[in-house]
């Protein structure tokens, strides 16, 4: 059976584009040369050693992560500002790096090591606790008939409270995608009311993401009749006023394999427990990985579609691969796959105003924009202030999504630019794909030790906020008027949007592949008279324009950084800092600062450098092989900034660093002036339209249409 053989025996390596097949056992895999012992650099593997290891590649800038990924290693997402984690499958995986100048520390020096401790761990829990403290009291991971098993049994125990939902596609193998729906009067999904669309396991190998989606589920049908009556008001509060849908798992196929697969725990070709993406065959792929099955085939867990770089919004860009057998395969058409599309299909015909995708892991809370040249969201205010508002309660770091790297085709992208709907990406937990059940789930979700939200609420008041938040009239649209019983109000609009020029697999770019989309909300109006309908705004954000402020003052002056007498040994450091004023003396857009030295050889001479907030936590770092090394920092905040001088590699008195910070005004606001309508319309049973109207409404807005159903009030 082709599980049973190691990535060691046969591995895929993509070369210009192509896919081949190298036998790297027989290949005499030479070791790599020894970088300079200084004790941070990478530890130098030999041909024999098949150890899987997870390494953090120092890449401190947005550009050198994107240039990791293009690598096409076997990049896990956990990212800082510091750097990437890769996994080390072999030797060939480490030449690759370093032929790309990169260096390296071990975070993991024996993965299947990790793996098997961790897998203990959760045995020994769930033999040691009966009940967790979760709201489903669970104490293992679930299989995805356990999902639907709860899912299931929330309905049976709360039929007025919730809807089961299937997604309107079946999956590349013929499942159904399973959600639930948790409203007061869940039936009536013509209500008009606003939705949190809350959804999991995107990638299979990602059980976190599911575990969490599930228990917020539990959690507001069971907080709806807690005996605390601040509990039980806020649930009901949310639950009067919006609509929540839980999807714990997005990729079922990609899921059930990875949940019951063997486990090997190294990540490697053939190791389906780690299986990422769907199961899709690219047509672009080689025919001798045809054959077999998803969970069984030549090509191993290499086969299938990354979904969340499949959406149409900016698909084919940075931060995605056009090759079949990379973990981030972008498909071979925006929105190609079964499970995006039924996704999309969710979020074009409800009035979601916030939606949150479950990921794992690094700790962080991620709001578009995905790709820096994207420009940031004309609602940055509003995606920061919700970002940070649930960072935190869970202690994540809340960005924007560029700043860890360049991803096309995420969820989040898609569905803000083109419906308005605020969106994020939760990356959750600091440690593997599916670790601890303890930490991982029970610690995570309920903000308990040792997770680094321990007494602040964890995810689970995170959820919280973010249900209220696509309740609040301030965040979304809202449309009233005035109909008989028995009408139908539709809210719809038609648009065509482009992806991102497409990244070939040579590495030229085509031009960008127009995609279209349908919105389309309904209202029942039951009983007449007046009704308001939630909704986003009329204008896509994508054509809105772009965030920026115009300047109140000018930019601060340039200032010379002081270096401090003498030169701190090698692995050693020394710090220096600065002032950064505000107004009304100055307004700095950005900070600018470029440290330099005399020798130009990497090799030999290197400072590095990280830069402290006025609150002493890092807000920038110059870490390459660079010289000079720039740090921009954009709105820094005014106080007193400390710069940190690392000398990494053979600083002296003849070549001691020098540097200076300069000042500029913030990016002024594109204001494109373009509007877009909602067109509403009034029917009866029988589908007779009465009346339409267009409407333009932006984001906090109410907008009349009056008695629409009127006879005769139709545009002709």
């Amino acid at each position: 059976m082709y599980r049973r053989t190691r990535l060691s025996s046969t591995r895929l390596v993509a070369v210009g584009g192509l896919v081949a097949a190298s036998l790297a056992a027989g290949a005499g895999v030479a070791a790599g040369t020894a970088a300079p012992d200084d004790g941070r650099r990478e530890i130098v593997r030999t041909a024999s050693d098949d150890t899987t290891q997870i390494v953090m590649v120092r890449a401190p800038e947005v550009e050198d992560r994107n240039e990791v990924i293009e690598l096409g290693l076997d990049v896990t997402e956990h990212a800082t500002e510091r750097g990437i984690e890769v996994v080390l499958h072999d030797d060939k995986d480490a030449q690759a790096l370093r032929d790309a100048g990169f260096t390296w520390t071990v975070t993991v020096d024996d993965l299947e090591a990790l793996t098997e401790t961790n897998r203990k761990a959760d045995r020994a829990y769930d033999a040691r606790v009966t009940r967790s403290a979760l709201p489903s009291g669970r104490t293992a991971y679930r299989t995805y008939d356990d999902y639907l098993r709860d899912m299931n049994r929330l309905a049976r125990l709360y039929p007025t409270l919730t809807k089961p939902l299937t997604l309107a596609n079946p999956t590349v193998l013929g499942e159904r995608i399973r959600g639930l729906e948790i409203s007061v009067g869940a039936t009536d999904v013509r209500d008009g009311k606003p939705v949190f669309l809350l959804m999991g396991a995107h990638h299979a190998r990602e059980w976190p993401s599911a575990e969490h989606t599930m228990e917020f589920g539990f959690d507001l049908l069971q907080s709806y009749y807690s005996s605390d009556r601040a509990v039980r008001d806020r649930a009901r509060r949310v639950l009067s006023e919006s609509r929540v849908i839980v999807v714990p798992v997005v990729n079922v196929d990609g899921f059930k394999i990875s949940r019951g697969a063997e486990p090997l725990g190294d990540l490697s070709q053939f190791d389906y427990e780690m299986k990422r993406k769907n199961c899709s065959i690219s047509a672009a792929t080689p025919a001798q990985y045809l054959g077999g099955t998803c969970d069984d085939n030549p090509a191993g867990r290499l086969r299938g579609t990354d979904l969340n770089r499949n959406y149409p919004g900016f698909w084919g860009g940075g931060g995605a691969s056009p090759v079949w057998s990379s973990d981030t395969f972008r498909g071979d058409a925006p929105g190609s796959e079964p499970e995006t599309d039924s996704v999309r299909q969710l979020i074009s015909e409800r009035a979601v105003t916030v939606m949150i995708s479950n990921h794992t892991y690094s700790n962080l809370v991620l709001r578009p924009p995905a790709i820096a040249a994207t420009g940031l969201a004309p609602d940055e205010p509003e995606l920061k202030a919700l970002g940070d508002a649930m960072a935190a309660q869970n202690a994540y770091t809340s960005q924007a999504s560029y700043q860890l790297y360049d991803t096309s085709g995420s969820t989040e992208d898609w569905s803000y630019w083109i419906t308005g709907g605020l969106g994020y990406t939760f990356e959750i937990g600091d440690e593997g794909f599916h670790p601890a059940y303890e930490e991982a789930v029970v610690g995570e979700y309920l903000g308990e030790a040792p997770a680094d939200s321990a007494g602040l609420g964890g995810n689970q008041e995170a959820y919280w906020v973010a249900a209220e938040a696509a309740a609040d009239d301030a965040l979304h649209s809202r449309i009233s008027g005035k109909a008989p019983a028995g009408r139908t109000i539709t809210v719809s609009k038609s648009v065509v949007s482009p992806t991102s020029p497409v990244i070939q697999v040579d590495g030229t770019l085509g031009e960008p592949i127009l995609y279209a989309d349908t919105l389309v909300n309904e209202y029942a109006t039951d009983r007449g008279g007046r009704f308001v309908i939630d909704v986003n705004p009329s204008t896509r954000p994508l054509v809105a324009g772009r965030y920026g402020r115009l300047p109140q003052a000018p930019p601060q002056a340039p200032l010379t950084l002081v270096n401090p007498p003498g030169v701190p040994a090698v692995g050693s450091s020394e710090s220096t800092t600065f002032e950064v004023q505000g107004l009304p003396q100055a307004d700095n857009g950005f900070a600018v600062v470029s440290i330099s030295w005399p020798s130009t050889d990497p090799e030999d001479f290197d400072w590095d450098f990280t830069l402290l907030g006025p609150d002493g936590t890092p807000v920038g770092s110059g870490a390459t092989l660079a010289n000079p090394e720039v740090i921009r920092i954009p709105d820094p905040q005014p106080g007193t900034y400390t710069i940190v001088a690392d000398n990494y590699a053979g600083g002296s008195a003849a070549n001691d660093w020098s540097g200076q910070v300069t000042f500029e005004s913030p990016t002024p606001p594109i204001e494109t002036g373009v509007k877009e309508s909602w067109i509403v319309s009034c029917a009866d049973r029988r589908g007779r339209v009465f009346g339409t109207r267009e409407v333009v409404v932006d984001r906090g807005e109410l907008a009349g249409v009056g008695d629409i159903c009127r006879p005769g009030s139709a545009k002709r």
